[in-house]
């Protein structure tokens, strides 16, 4: 499994993605930052409202140089029929990854061997391919958009501004601390 600070492997995936079936690589997304979204299944109950989220913020997350993948063990072919048949998922206009053999939801350490199906995981990839946060849980508790974006806008930060980092709760704005100094001014 992949770790914090660690290079991410390439890999090459089908998607779905404005309407068509393609085939992408990760190290397509160099120099952008990709957060991949892990979910369990398409046609459930709490996936289709934190994609639908996802979709809401997509726009706050491209004018950070970022891409969203979401990511699931159902081909493509299951993507389109849930993107034609969901108001919710038709709202969607990142790529939709399939991942059928669990090979990339292994690599990630979502899979769920005993059911074929992905935890609920987010990562934050940086430009350079770098891990530089992420969140597991359970399949019972849907997630923040709003905090991953969060997480996003802090990673970004300390990235173009060395030597400061991100206190609890940080928001852009906010004051940022330098390590063995006091809270450093508003930016």
């Amino acid at each position: 499994m992949i770790k914090i600070g660690q290079k991410i492997i390439d890999f090459e995936v089908e998607a779905f993605h404005k309407e068509k079936i393609k085939k992408i690589k990760l190290s397509g997304y160099k120099g952008k930052w990709l957060i991949l979204i892990f979910y369990p299944a398409d046609f459930t109950f709490i996936c289709p409202t934190e994609l639908e989220e996802a979709a809401d913020y997509y726009s706050e997350f491209q004018k950070l140089n970022a891409e969203i993948l979401s990511i699931s063990t159902d081909t493509v072919f299951v993507h389109k029929a849930w993107h034609d048949n969901s108001n919710a998922i038709k709202r969607i206009e990142f790529p939709m990854v399939a991942d059928p053999t669990g090979k990339l939801c292994r690599e990630f350490g979502t899979y769920i061997d005993e059911e074929g199906l992905s935890l609920r995981g987010s990562f934050i990839i940086d430009p350079d391919g770098i891990l530089k946060a992420f969140e597991m849980h359970d399949n019972s508790i849907g997630r923040s958009t709003r905090e991953l974006l969060r997480k996003l806008q802090a990673a970004k930060f300390v990235k173009e501004h060395k030597g400061e980092v991100c206190p609890a709760s940080w928001s852009p704005g906010s004051k940022t601390l330098k390590p063995g100094l006091d809270l450093v001014g508003k930016i």
